[in-house]
């Protein structure tokens, strides 16, 4: 088996291609034919062609929301387990007075600390907590990447 290439900033992000480069797509340009069906019969035909134009169009919408809302769903629980995972791993990585303040990160600090070591850790959840970092700061800041292949 091949080994994975060693994720950094600069290329953890990912497409799925199945969903970002067919389902999308094809849900998208089924909008946009049905849009211009509609309108290009616009001047012709009675109500019920437009009456199964409109219909189109709102099935065509539907289905695009639908992969959308989806997609998001999936981040989401994601995200939740991701705020629990760290949590956890913060309780066992820190000292106490940093693990007192582990309530107080935010969940795009949690989901940015993921992708740091174990031993740098520490460091950057203070300064998260102190300097109000984002979740790309966080992320730009690590040295020791941890690589999260999982992430849909």
């Amino acid at each position: 088996m091949a080994e994975k290439k060693p994720q950094t900033f600069a290329n953890h992000a990912c497409f799925d291609p199945p969903f970002h480069f067919f389902v999308l797509p094809i849900f998208l340009l089924g909008l946009i034919f049905s849009l211009i069906h509609f309108f290009a019969h616009i001047t012709h035909g009675g109500f019920r062609d437009h009456f199964h134009a409109f219909l189109l169009i709102l099935l065509a919408l539907a289905l695009l929301i639908l992969a959308l809302k989806v997609r998001l769903y999936t981040l989401r629980v994601q995200d939740r387990v991701i705020r629990l995972e760290e949590r956890l791993r913060l309780t066992q990585l820190l000292s106490e007075p940093l693990r007192s303040r582990i309530p107080q990160l935010t969940e795009d600090q949690l989901i940015g600390l993921r992708f740091a070591s174990d031993a740098e850790v520490a460091k950057l959840v203070e300064r998260a907590l102190n300097e109000k970092l984002s979740r790309k700061e966080i992320k730009q800041a690590i040295q020791t990447w941890r690589p999260d292949y999982w992430r849909v």
